[in-house]
């Protein structure tokens, strides 16, 4: 019937099936809606009379999955309406109108293959080649990646991620749309998605069975102060700001379990001294934290610096003491318009004046006296695949600091949480996570969580550091291999129907 469809009719049929599609996305992880969505993008497809006609229509279908998955966008401009009040209408819309071209595209190939078992294989893999240049294209926004919904809570997501240590989330991606569009492709088709799920899921349960190495002999104080971002900036609060921190870090340090050295972690932007210039301030952390102590350890703390050209940066510091910063690491993947202007778009949007946040070199591994190695990433970071870690120089864990506090109490947060999951997994490396507002936790090197603190709660969460696993295919391969899967698959669709073309043209 949805083939039949012709017009403005497939095209709303198109929006529709997309919004169903995004409750699939976490946190809601209702995953049968795929087996309704992508049958019907299928047959959308198949009733399209041109590969252009496709186009559209799978860019309907993305307009409004990602209309709902991306809703969280508005809650950030609220807290700048009186600059930016016009934008509430238009950002949301706006931006998913800018994504949608990727599946779209990956629509218009799939048309140019058999209706049927090949279709779908091009639709697989055409869309994962096209989220792999998402997170490129641009500034690169791999938001809601669909292999992020099999990161549900317990035991079903941890056994369900762990594939993505072999191929990424974006393998796991094609998975999905390929066991979704088998209603679509007869009854042999769904055994044959039925037995492929249960392989998976053997495999899943198979890799948990692997053991990490030895745990450091240190506990990870991940502070979570809530400082609603309305005060954040504001300099009358900045005292009280500072001092909450301090206070959890010190009650935190004082409880860490078993008497085990303890590393304290503040979040992105927590402090609101410019750490790298104030001394009495590195102190201060570092008298609450316990680093003088005979068996303390730095703090790793989030504070916005001033490089040498006066450009802000939005950094990590480890310190010990009033004496200098210890190490330092900058975000390199900024927030296009919270952090800085696309020279690309005209209109004025940027929040930070100035000309924005300055970009750092790239992921690093910090080598810290009395740490083990770890390799930092800053909010946003955590949604890039295959571009967390230096993998030349391979960390033992890593540290994750984030202000969610933008995006309220709404499905960003945790959608971002799943993205800091699914890159445990994909590393290897267990992942400790300090947000300002929520959600904070530890993930081991499975992906497993190992404890939280709930969203809009101030306190600190005490977690043993777990041992890390080998290096995982995927760590060694990167983005090459999802998407030498992506082409294969592709071509197991498009490459027989030219070679038919072909010979029945030389016939």
């Amino acid at each position: 019937m949805l083939g039949r469809l012709a017009g403005w009719r497939a095209d709303l049929a198109a929006v529709l099936l997309g919004m169903l599609s995004a409750a699939a996305l976490p946190p809601l992880f209702v995953l049968p809606v795929l087996l309704v969505s992508i049958p019907g993008l299928l047959a959308l497809i198949d009733g399209s009379r041109t590969p252009w006609v496709a186009v559209r229509r799978g860019f309907w279908f993305a307009w409004g999955n990602h209309i709902l998955g991306l809703y969280w966008i508005t809650e950030a401009i609220l807290f700048e309406a009186a600059r930016f009040w016009w934008l509430v209408p238009l950002a949301v819309p706006g931006l998913s109108a800018i994504l949608a071209p990727f599946t779209a595209a990956a629509c218009g190939v799939a048309r140019l293959a058999t209706p049927g078992w090949r279709r779908a294989l091009a639709l697989a893999g055409a869309w994962v080649l096209a989220d792999l240049a998402r997170q490129f294209v641009g500034t690169g926004f791999p938001w809601n990646l669909w292999g992020s919904v099999w990161a549900m809570p317990g035991l079903a997501g941890d056994v369900m991620l762990q594939p993505a240590a072999w191929v990424s989330v974006h393998g796991l991606t094609l998975v999905t749309i390929l066991l979704a569009a088998t209603p679509a492709l007869g009854l042999r088709a769904m055994l044959a998605g039925l037995t492929g799920l249960v392989l998976w899921a053997g495999a899943g349960w198979w890799r948990l069975g692997w053991a990490a190495g030895p745990a450091p002999d240190l506990s990870v104080v991940l502070v979570q102060g809530n400082i609603p971002q309305g005060r954040k900036w504001d300099r009358a609060f900045v005292d009280e700001i500072f001092r909450r921190h301090l206070a959890l870090s010190d009650a935190a340090k004082a409880g860490a379990a078993g008497g085990h050295p303890a590393v304290v972690v503040w979040p992105e932007t927590s402090s609101p001294f410019l750490l790298a210039q104030d001394a009495n301030a590195r102190a201060a952390i570092a008298d609450a934290a316990g680093s003088a102590l005979p068996d303390g350890r730095p703090a790793i703390v989030g504070s916005v610096r001033y490089d040498e050209q006066g450009r802000p940066r939005n950094s990590l510091m480890v310190v010990d003491g009033p004496g200098p910063v210890l190490a330092m690491y900058d975000k390199w993947h900024l927030v296009p318009f919270g952090e800085y202007q696309p020279s690309w778009m005209p209109l004025p949007i940027q929040v930070v004046p100035g000309g924005g946040f300055g970009f750092g070199d790239g992921p690093q591994t910090l080598h810290v006296r009395g740490l083990p190695a770890f390799g930092p990433f800053i909010c946003y970071e955590a949604i890039f695949p295959g571009q967390v870690i230096d993998e030349r120089d391979r960390p033992d864990w890593m540290v994750n600091i984030t202000n969610d506090a933008w995006f309220g109490n709404s499905t960003g947060p945790r959608q971002h949480l799943a993205a800091v999951r699914t890159r445990a997994v994909e590393e290897g490396l267990p992942v400790m996570r300090a947000a300002n507002s929520g959600i904070t936790a530890g993930f081991d090197a499975h992906g497993r969580e190992l404890g939280r603190l709930p969203m809009s709660t101030d306190g600190a969460l005490v977690l043993q550091l777990p041992g890390k696993l080998p290096p995982t295919l995927f760590s060694r391969g990167g983005l090459l291999i999802p998407a030498a899967l992506a082409i294969a698959v592709l071509a197991g669709g498009i490459v027989p129907v030219r070679w038919r073309r072909d010979n029945e043209a030389k016939a």
